[in-house]
């Protein structure tokens, strides 16, 4: 099954003294063919077009376009003579509306897209090597920004919006080894927002931090090897014993080979392929019940099923002081020159958890999971953001006969590193302008996700923002906060 998923990427920080600056950006996408969540499953058997009759012409696909699992079928005998060859190729278009009818710096409402193919070839039936697979993926990314140009939100209200482009993603090679294929490595171009600190029941949300979370997101350089870049690197998956995984990979310290500017615009074709930067290494523990291969006999209740994850991520790259200068001196002080002191890396640990709580006696498929992630950092001086958190939950078929259904509430929580906020309070006692200290932001989040077709979902979004951007100044009122947010929106997901 290949489900595509938007996750968050920021953009480059402008001005050291506002972190919004950095954060407004856009989140990613789940796209390993193998294995992801929403917006929506595309099964890749049927992406082979095997099940999809498209016998009657150009158009035949229409006469089949309520039970089929994509729009285009077989796509004219293309998806099925890929399939000879152990190829599998996959195409999603999202799109999506948003509108603030309150807060922000200006009221209003604003569209964006994103269409994502996937190409995914077996290596034992194209070439005889067991155990391989080949992935290149690219995006085309449309639309406006629609968090940035209205909300100032630190904490992006939809997982897709980044800079137009049309750019490579991920161009990776996957080899598996040892009795049961314990051992997974991967080797190449990746989006790390694919694998690692994932909550698969945070993914139906709409919101970019339920995908890629807040601290990396502004902490890393250039955001992050997450949606809609990548990096370069090596990563393993080991299988310690029947519920233990080990997660880890070393990888580009940064997507982008320069160290100014926004990312997407000095990588906007995402073939940079920095290699003279430092070095992001992260490591994952991942306890999964019930294990792989485990049984259940016809007079067992069906276990609730669960997942928790612990991993920590450093990078080595230098960040800049987010209070003093080189010389000691305050940043914000008129004495200051500019230039902020450096550090040397920066790190972070985080948990997550996935836990279902229910299921029903007459209908599997009808369930209700919990979720929450936190991460956070000791190093505030250095970093924007210093913690994070989100929680939730979701309702798997809610409604009667709506058996693909879901709904969910959650929430998300992003913390401003203390030597950003004693920033703010001395830009004030130096210049006397209206410059409060920022804090924390958070927002609430509903959603429901309806299957209308097989290869087509729905999903209305409604998003609440308190505090937004920690408390910053309205550029159109330049004496007081923005005001909190209402947002509502409405998204499409259609698998071609």
């Amino acid at each position: 099954m290949c489900d595509f998923r938007p996750r968050r990427r920021p953009k480059a920080q402008a001005r050291r003294t506002r972190i919004l600056v950095t954060c407004l950006g856009l989140t990613g996408l789940s796209l390993p063919l193998s294995a992801r969540a929403v917006p929506p499953p595309v099964n890749l058997g049927n992406a082979a077009g095997a099940s999809d009759d498209d016998s009657s012409g150009v158009f035949g696909f229409l006469s089949n376009w309520r039970r089929s699992s994509n729009l285009l079928g077989n796509m004219w005998g293309l998806r099925p003579e890929l399939g000879k060859y152990g190829a599998v190729l996959a195409i999603q278009e999202t799109s999506e509306v948003f509108g603030n009818p309150t807060g922000g710096s200006h009221r209003g409402a604003g569209y964006n897209g994103l269409t994502v193919a996937v190409l995914q070839v077996d290596t034992q039936r194209a070439v005889g090597l067991y155990g391989g697979t080949f992935n290149v993926s690219m995006e085309q990314i449309h639309g406006r920004n629609f968090s940035a140009d209205n909300l100032m939100a630190l904490q992006t209200v939809s997982g897709i919006e980044a800079d137009r482009s049309t750019r490579l993603w991920e161009l990776w090679y996957d080899q598996k080894f040892l009795d049961q294929q314990k051992l997974d490595i991967k080797i190449g171009q990746q989006s790390l927002d694919q694998e690692y600190m994932v909550s698969s029941n945070a993914l139906v949300f709409a919101n970019t931090m339920f995908g890629w979370p807040m601290v990396p997101s502004a902490d890393m350089p250039g955001g992050g090897p997450a949606y809609p870049l990548s990096a370069l690197g090596v990563r393993g998956k080991y299988w310690l014993a029947t519920p233990l995984y080990l997660l880890g990979g070393v990888y580009s310290g940064s997507p982008t080979r320069d160290r100014d500017g926004d990312p997407q615009i000095t990588n906007p074709s995402g073939t940079s392929f920095p290699l003279n930067r430092g070095v992001l290494a992260i490591a994952e523990l991942q306890y999964v019940y019930p294990a792989l291969g485990a049984m259940v006999s016809p007079d067992e209740v069906q276990p609730l099923s669960h997942v928790y994850r612990v991993g920590g991520w450093y990078d080595s790259e230098p960040f800049a002081d987010q209070f003093w200068d080189n010389t000691g001196v305050s940043l914000a002080s008129p004495d200051s020159n500019g230039t902020a002191r450096t550090h040397r890396g920066a790190f972070s640990f985080y948990a997550v958890m996935d836990q279902m709580i229910w299921r029903s006696h007459t209908d599997a498929n009808r369930t209700i999971s919990i979720f929450g992630r936190a991460m956070g950092t000791p190093q505030s001086d250095r970093v924007p953001i210093d913690f994070s958190l989100n929680f939730g939950l979701t309702f798997n078929d809610p409604l009667p006969y709506r058996t693909d259904d879901v709904f969910g509430i959650g929430m998300g929580y992003t913390h401003v590193s203390g030597a950003l906020a004693n920033y703010d309070r001395a830009v004030r006692r130096y210049s006397g302008a209206y410059s409060p200290a920022q804090g924390g932001e958070t927002y609430v989040e509903l959603t429901y996700q309806y299957q209308f077709t097989g290869w087509m979902q729905w999903q209305p979004d409604f998003q609440y923002i308190f505090n937004p951007g920690g408390g910053i100044p309205n550029p159109s009122h330049p004496d007081r906060r923005l005001r909190d947010e209402l947002v509502f929106g409405f998204r499409t997901n259609i698998a071609l």
